[in-house]
């Protein structure tokens, strides 16, 4: 049982210092980039909810995403709408072809401080945005989808491609809009939204401080994890540059944009790369996947994460757990006869979102964790405790009798009850012979340092 822990444990600090960890060396950022042909539409949120000083910081954020394009008539081309209780088209898509230029627009476009008719904004992107009359070009309605890149030689938007010279043909440009917006639009967003994705618009969809992010999610294109980006402030809103940066790239460092299929480590070759695997673990034949080494994390193990669902977590945070949580079970081996992997998720209630084996592949595991949604209530993890400790555990809930039994506890802040209790019987119950155990704490967020506490 301590080899398991410690395997576990391990996987759990590589996780935490970052990829890479403990098999190859972390990729060095592409450093290579350049723009597919892209019709690139911002639309800012210029309503009264957003300050003066908010809007400059929206204005950065534009300035700095063009800093990395390839603007020019053929290449990428760049429009502004902004709007509040109506729209103003600050840039059209062929206005000017210069960066200088486009900046020194970008710099120039004041606030309207007014009302939030953010689908009417969208409307207007459709209809007078990207037409020809504005500077759009055609492109082809769900380009992504139907492109088919080689195998190991893919990129977003299929732009690192390789293909015959007598297959080869002019790549449609891209239409893509970010809407930035800060709160509940005054008008319908989900019907517009359909019409602009239908008619070949790639909608990302930023929300800041209190927006709804169900608007978000209505307007964005999928995958919406590619898609909704959330900050807290509009002072922050900047660290999301590279990410846009990075999205309108045609080559670039596949690893470090992520656009590789290597299930746990990738090492990047010139225009290419390879995948390895982390210590512990052997690549596959197909020379993507890992399988567990002897004495790795193959051994039988049943594994329930406790996740904090309260409102003090924040939705941007609840989706780093989330992808946090699935890192964790890309180091596992998955089927009936090793790990299983359950999930329960509380606030003012407990939630079991899947009991232990109800998957049995990583991808259906890593599936259900992506659907999760966020509670947002109050903080009762001694209820909680009890629950991973009563029920989760139980043989009903899938544990197998005889098999070690994880629980990582993910919170952010002070319980509303008492976890003294219910903490001791998950310590007593891990010691006991008939049902080996151990707890993981994880405790990120407005605790002061991060918690990673071990108890066997």
């Amino acid at each position: 049982m301590a080899r398991i822990c410690c395997a576990l444990l391990l996987s759990l600090l590589l996780l935490l210092h970052g990829p890479g960890a403990g098999g190859a060396p972390p990729q060095p950022r592409g450093t290579l980039c350049r723009t597919k042909p892209t019709d690139l539409v911002f639309i800012i949120d210029s309503s009264r909810s957003v300050r003066p000083h908010e809007f400059e910081k929206i204005k950065v954020f534009v300035s700095r995403v063009i800093e990395a394009l390839d603007v020019g008539p053929n290449a990428t081309r760049v429009g502004v709408i902004n709007y509040g209780s109506a729209v103003r088209s600050e840039l059209p898509l062929q206005g000017p072809q210069s960066k200088a230029a486009l900046l020194q627009a970008v710099r120039r476009i004041q606030p309207l401080s007014t009302g939030t008719m953010t689908g009417l904004a969208i409307q207007f992107a459709i209809s007078r945005a990207f037409s020809a009359a504005e500077g759009g070009r055609a492109s082809a309605p769900n380009f992504r989808k139907k492109c088919k890149p080689h195998p190991g030689q893919f990129h977003r938007h299929c732009g690192n491609m390789n293909m015959d010279s007598s297959a080869q043909q002019p790549v449609p440009p891209l239409q893509v809009a970010i809407v930035v917006t800060d709160g509940r639009p005054q008008d319908g967003v989900q019907d517009v939204s359909a019409r602009a994705r239908a008619a070949g618009i790639e909608i990302f969809a930023i929300g800041v401080g209190r927006v709804d992010m169900g608007t978000l999610r209505q307007m964005a294109s999928e995958p919406l994890d590619e898609h909704v980006d959330y900050v807290e402030s509009y002072s922050v809103i900047e660290k999301l540059t590279h990410k846009f940066q990075e999205a309108f790239c045609v080559v670039s460092d596949l690893c470090a944009t992520g656009d590789h299929d290597c299930e746990q480590v990738c090492v990047s070759t010139p225009g290419a790369y390879r995948c390895a695997c982390r210590d512990g673990f052997s690549l596959n034949s197909d020379g993507k996947t890992c399988t567990a080494c002897n004495g790795g994390l193959g051994s039988a193990l049943d594994l329930v994460f406790l996740i904090d669902g309260s409102k003090s977590v924040r939705p941007e945070n609840f989706e780093l757990v989330k992808k946090f949580i699935n890192q964790i079970v890309d180091s596992l081996e998955v089927s009936d006869k090793q790990a299983q992997v359950g999930l329960v998720q509380y606030s003012s209630s407990v939630r079991q979102e899947f009991p232990l084996g109800q998957f049995k592949s990583k991808k259906d595991i890593k599936a259900a964790v992506k659907k999760m949604s966020y509670m947002e209530k109050g903080t009762m993890t001694g209820q909680a405790l009890k629950y991973l400790v009563d029920s989760s555990f139980s043989v009903i809930n899938g544990a197998r009798p005889g098999v070690p039994k994880v629980g990582i506890v993910f919170t952010d802040g002070r319980s509303q009850d008492y976890i003294s209790d219910a903490a001791k019987k998950a310590k007593d119950s891990g010691r006991a012979p008939e049902s080996p155990g151990a707890s993981f704490s994880l405790g990120p967020g407005r605790t002061s340092s991060l918690d990673l506490s071990l108890r066997i």
